[in-house]
C-alpha cells in the first residue's frame, strides 16, 4: 500500500460531534417476562439511530444501496447503565465518531425520557452539539463501526463511489469538530 493509500484510509476521531435523534416507544415485544428490554434489541436501536440520522442529512440507506453501497458492522461496543423498561419513551442519540472513505464510526447514547414536556420537544428535527447535555436519563452507551463496501463486498472508496453521500457526512463531521 503506497502513502497515499494508507493515508486515505486513516480514520480520523473526534471526541465531539453532533447528536442527532430518534424517538421510539419500548415494544411489548421487546421487553422480557420481567418487563424489562432484552439486551440485544439494543443493537437494533443503534441500527435504528444510525438509519434516522442519515435520514436527517437527506439521504437514506436504500439510496445507498441503490447506489451499490453496503455498510456492515465490523465491530460493536456497547455499555448497559441502566434498564429500558416496556412501555418507556426512548431517545437513541446518534453521532458520527470517526470517518474516512472507507470507514465510518459511530457513537450512540440511548436515554430514557421523563414524562416532563420540557424533554418532549422537537426531536428528531434538531440536532444537539457537543457541548449541550443530552436530556433524559442513560440507559445504554456504545459504539460500532463500519467499512464501505460495494455488493461483492469489496471495500469501496465512499469519496470516488458516492461523492455526494461523502460530502454530506463530511460535512456533518466536520461540524462537530471544535
Amino acid at each position: 500500500m503506497n502513502g497515499r493509500a494508507k493515508e486515505a484510509d486513516n480514520v480520523q476521531e473526534q471526541i465531539n460531534g453532533s447528536w442527532y435523534a430518534a424517538r421510539l416507544r419500548v415494544r411489548y415485544q421487546e421487553s422480557d417476562q420481567m418487563g424489562v428490554v432484552y439486551h440485544a434489541n439494543y443493537l437494533n436501536w443503534f441500527e435504528i439511530g444510525r438509519t434516522e440520522m442519515i435520514r436527517q442529512m437527506g439521504y437514506t440507506y436504500r439510496k445507498m444501496e441503490e447506489q451499490g453501497l453496503l455498510l456492515p458492522v465490523t465491530g460493536l461496543d456497547v455499555k448497559y447503565h441502566k434498564p429500558a423498561r416496556y412501555d418507556d419513551e426512548i431517545i437513541i442519540f446518534t453521532r458520527i465518531a470517526a470517518f474516512s472513505g472507507l470507514r465510518l464510526n459511530y457513537e450512540y447514547d440511548i436515554r430514557r425520557m421523563s414524562e416532563e414536556p420540557d424533554e418532549h420537544m422537537a426531536i428528531g428535527e434538531r440536532v444537539w452539539s457537543a457541548d449541550e447535555p443530552l436530556p433524559g436519563e442513560r440507559l445504554v452507551t456504545g459504539s460500532t463501526q463500519h467499512v464501505w463496501v460495494n455488493g461483492d463486498w469489496k471495500p469501496v472508496r465512499l469519496d470516488k463511489a458516492a461523492s455526494e453521500l461523502y460530502s454530506a457526512l463530511e460535512k456533518v463531521w466536520l461540524s462537530g469538530k471544535g
